[in-house]
C-alpha cells in the first residue's frame, strides 16, 4: 500500500494562484475551495506556496498593507514530490521537511517544474484506512 505511487492518490485538478494576486483575494480563494494551501505559479512553473494558516493569521493581525500581493508573502523554497515517488516517500517528506514542530500537510506534486497534482495528509490517511 505504501509502495504505490503518489500519482495514484494525488489530487490532479490543483487550484493555484499567481504571484500578482492580492492576499485578500488569495485568502478568499482558499476559503471558497476549502483548501489549506495554494501553489503559486508563474508561466506554468511553481514559484512558491501560501497557506491558509499563514495568510489568515497575518490578515487577522493586520500585518499586510493594502495591496500586498501573494508574491511578497509566499514561501519560496517549496518542498515538492514527484508523481513517481511512493506514498511512503511522501509521508517521510512531510515528516522530515519542516524545521518547526509538526509535519507538512500538503505537498505539491511537480514534474518538469510544472504542478501536476497535490497530495495531502488526508489523502494518505484515506489510502491507509
Amino acid at each position: 500500500m505504501l509502495k504505490e505511487k503518489v500519482a495514484d492518490i494525488m489530487t490532479k485538478d490543483v487550484v493555484t494562484i499567481t504571484p500578482d494576486i492580492d492576499v485578500v483575494h488569495a485568502f478568499e480563494k482558499l476559503m471558497k475551495y476549502k483548501i489549506s494551501s495554494l501553489p503559486v505559479v508563474e508561466d506554468g512553473e511553481l514559484v512558491g506556496i501560501i497557506t491558509a494558516t499563514d495568510v489568515g493569521h497575518n490578515l487577522i493581525l493586520d500585518k499586510y498593507e493594502l495591496g500586498t500581493c501573494v508574491g511578497e508573502i509566499m514561501i519560496h523554497n517549496v518542498v515538492t514530490i514527484s508523481p513517481d515517488d511512493t506514498i511512503e516517500t511522501a509521508i517521510k517528506t512531510m515528516k522530515n521537511s519542516t524545521e518547526s514542530l509538526g509535519i507538512l500537510n500538503q505537498l505539491p506534486v511537480v514534474e518538469n517544474g510544472k504542478v501536476v497534482g497535490i497530495i495531502s495528509d488526508g489523502d494518505v490517511i484515506q489510502k491507509i484506512l
